[in-house]
């Protein structure tokens, strides 16, 4: 890894920092609106034939630009799926996954190397949380994918490994960035970020003004069954959390979204979603009149570590019909890339532990 000591991430530069670094260099303020977008289109300052070499060292004493380098590739055969297993310059590997709808290409980022909210069912967090993303990281991910595939990607889901609220400045900075006209311009409507509930943080998001999809990871309706599988939930209970939820609702008039994970003898009977139907309707509609809710059902994944079990076809759908009749539209998760367990955290933890069986 190259020395980075004392030099700014051009990356993690938003327009105005972008100015400020070359002013202290002594060049113009017009050359921002040269290389600007050009960065954000994978490009490093010596790259860029119109700024001139003596520009682009002059640049490189003092910020370095670094896109994360592909270290695994996978193809799914059965709908094209693309999962990228990303080398940061630090040497640590976070994943992405490329995605493709009738509406464009969508990519799934991480926001951090590892996680540290423990939930059961997931593999991003075993190992625990190494550390968070800078912005230019989080935005490399889609500048990366981008330019690897040749296409332009349209949508961003924030649920790849890492809580995005745990790294909260980074992410705000890093949704301004991507949002900018100068550079990749995704709308905001055109992203989602998913939480496992950080409370606090969603009460400050609101007050963002920023109007992204809010999901949360909510996987149970009662706080003793929630606690056992999301340890966050200790802190945060079910109660405060939607209490928060309510009062994004209210603040920015954006639908939430609620994620809930079919875990086979945990939180998959016809009680469960009597008891989950329930806790939205009583929780978020008095006095909010057709406030809509959405629950994105998931089949548990197939973690090796976890031993968790998904329920079968006619579970999963008298499931969801028992909320549909209780007025809270469900819908079921669609696996994408399942031949290349598309799902994130398992790749970086097979190279990792591959890489430790080696080293031993």
């Amino acid at each position: 890894m190259e020395n980075r000591e004392n030099r700014a991430e051009l990356l993690s530069l938003d327009y105005d920092g972008l100015v400020s670094l070359l002013l202290s260099i002594g060049e113009p303020k017009y050359r921002a609106d040269q290389i600007f977008p050009q960065l954000h289109r994978g490009l490093s300052p010596s790259e860029m034939t119109n700024v001139g070499k003596r520009v682009g060292a002059a640049i490189d004493k003092v910020a370095y630009y670094d896109l994360p380098s592909v270290r695994r590739k996978l193809i799914s055969g059965i709908d094209g799926t693309v999962k990228y297993l990303f080398e940061l310059g630090d040497g640590n590997c976070v994943e992405s996954v490329v995605m493709e709808y009738h509406h464009g290409l969508t990519i799934c980022i991480s926001s951090q190397v590892g996680c540290r909210m423990g939930c059961a069912f997931c593999a991003s967090t075993i190992g625990g949380k190494v550390r968070d993303l800078t912005p230019g990281e989080l935005l490399g991910q889609v500048i990366a994918a981008s330019k690897d595939l040749g296409k332009r990607i349209s949508n961003i889901v924030m649920m790849g490994i890492g809580e995005p609220l745990d790294n909260y400045e980074n992410v705000l900075k890093f949704l301004r960035l991507v949002n900018d006209p100068r550079g990749i311009c995704i709308g905001y409507r055109h992203i989602s970020l998913s939480t496992c509930g950080l409370a606090d943080r969603i009460d400050d998001l609101a007050r963002e003004d920023l109007p992204i999809t809010l999901s949360i990871s909510l996987h149970a309706a009662d706080n003793e069954t929630r606690s056992s599988i999301m340890p966050v939930n200790r802190k945060y209970s079910i109660e405060r959390l939607l209490d928060s939820c309510r009062r994004y609702y209210d603040t920015t008039g954006r639908r939430i979204s609620f994620e809930y994970t079919l875990i086979e003898g945990k939180n998959t009977s016809e009680a469960s979603a009597e008891k989950l139907a329930e806790l939205l309707n009583s929780s978020l509609r008095p006095g909010h009149g057709t406030l809509p809710i959405h629950v994105n059902l998931i089949p548990v994944n197939d973690v090796a570590e976890r031993g968790f079990t998904h329920p079968g076809t006619g579970e999963i759908k008298r499931f969801a019909a028992i909320l549909e009749k209780r007025g809270i539209r469900a819908t079921v998760r669609r696996k994408l890339g399942p031949d290349i367990n598309a799902s994130c955290g398992q790749l970086r933890r097979a190279v990792t532990e591959n890489e430790e069986k080696t080293e031993n």
